[in-house]
């Protein structure tokens, strides 16, 4: 047996779970939980908590099947049948189109915000194309092991800037104490199901396994580091949602503003930061915002690439293991051109009806999608007897898809009533 084999596996602290925690964490997350400790101050506090568990559930169960199996989980989709195929294919080519567009429009926002009004580099155009082109030579020419540094860098300074802000900001510990009891405000139903799924939920949640394959994790004496890997990771995602909301409740809600909704909301929080703490505290707010954005777009552009490839190189017959199948392939560059250059049209264009139908409507359903696959494929033979779910994990996999369920349903109708102007 090789050195390698017997080698017992290290554990640390940068790792895919940081990767895919950092990734799903958007501005859009971030406005959604200031909106929520502003309109309901710590009562939702619970519902943040209950979320981390369910992605930690979640993520891990997509982990534990590469790592038991050394197969990808667009391979477990397709031992399921013909029909994540057809669902898979229009979702990541639609949803990658729009995603893109508006992941570098994000990211340029509060580069723009820093320049003064009227003149070009307050423009946000030419930051989003620079923040594309940006991240598309990091992740076209960089290794994994160069990507999984950036995003740490990032990832440290989006969450010690939202940190020292809700240090700065003060909270009221009885009253965050108080957040741990389980209740729903009135007329706030879905503001609590969004929080506990939504933040932190895309489809770089799947990607977790093909991160922990570039990283070398793909192997079952991995399965205690990636554990605890993935619990680390979304414990920091924890600390940092709970910080959003602390600053929520003790900063725009003692302030009186109604934050407006999507990316707009955070530069009206860099007004009320600067009006109450100075311009240095809002120009740091405003790169620990940039951090989130372009780790995000980072995090997209390789493990949603990475997908792609797997998905393409299984449906032309070549398998996961293929070089055109993996990262810096063949499929993963076509994907990479696809994600940064056609959505820069959209930069200038408003987005085409069908498309942000499409886009809704498909997003809403993908986290549903994963938690319901991994039912059957965490169950059956189609991982190792000793690798399989136990009860407890069926019971938290099962109120995850259910969740889910309930919020894709809502967020696809929010999607089709967008999109037609209702």
């Amino acid at each position: 047996m090789s050195t390698q084999e017997t080698e017992k596996p290290r554990w640390r602290i940068i790792g895919p779970g940081l990767v895919v925690a950092a990734t799903g964490v958007g501005s859009a997350d971030m406005v959604a939980t200031l909106v929520a400790g502003s309109n309901y101050g710590y009562m939702l506090l619970w519902a943040v908590i209950l979320g981390v568990i369910l992605k930690i559930v979640l993520v891990e169960g997509a982990g534990r099947y590469t790592v038991a199996t050394g197969n990808t989980i667009f391979e477990g989709w397709r031992s399921l049948g013909r029909w994540p195929v057809w669902y898979f294919a229009p979702y990541i080519v639609i949803w990658g189109f729009v995603y893109a567009a508006s992941a570098m429009s994000s990211t340029a926002l509060p580069i723009a915000a820093l320049f003064p009004e009227g003149t070009f580099f307050a423009q946000v155009w030419p930051w989003a194309i620079a923040m594309g082109l940006l991240g598309f030579v990091l992740v076209w020419f960089g290794r994994y092991r160069f990507f999984e540094r950036i995003t740490a860098f990032l990832v440290g300074l989006m969450f010690v800037t939202i940190v020292i802000l809700a240090v700065i900001a003060a909270p009221n510990f009885l009253e965050t104490i108080g957040g741990l009891v389980p209740m729903i405000p009135e007329g706030g139903v879905f503001n609590t199901l969004a929080l506990a799924g939504g933040v932190g939920g895309t489809i770089t949640l799947a990607a977790y396994g093909y991160w922990l394959r570039e990283k070398g994790w793909d192997k079952p004496r991995f399965l205690r580091v990636m554990r605890i890997d993935n619990t680390m990771a979304y414990v920091m995602t924890g600390i940092f949602v709970i910080s959003m909301l602390i600053v929520g409740a003790e900063v725009v809600r003692a302030a009186g503003v109604a934050l407006a909704a999507g990316d707009q909301g955070l530069l009206e929080l860099d007004g009320v930061l600067r009006e109450r703490y100075g311009d240095f505290i809002g120009v740091w707010f405003l790169i620990g915002f940039w951090a989130a954005g372009f780790s995000s777009v980072l995090g997209v552009w390789n493990g949603v690439s990475l997908m792609f490839a797997d998905f393409m190189g299984n449906v032309t017959g070549k398998g996961s293991d293929h070089p055109d199948s993996r990262l810096n392939g063949k499929w993963f560059k076509v994907y990479l051109l696809w994600l940064t250059f056609p959505p820069m049209l959209m930069l200038f264009l408003n987005q085409p009806i069908f498309l942000v139908l499409l886009y809704g409507f498909l997003g809403a359903l993908f986290m549903p999608f994963l938690a319901i696959t991994l039912l059957p494929i965490l169950n059956t033979d189609r991982v190792p007897r000793e690798y399989r779910n136990k009860w407890y994990l069926n019971v938290a996999l099962g109120i995850t898809a259910l969740l889910f369920i309930v919020l894709g349903v809502y967020q696809a109708v929010q999607a089709i009533t967008k999109a037609f102007g209702g």
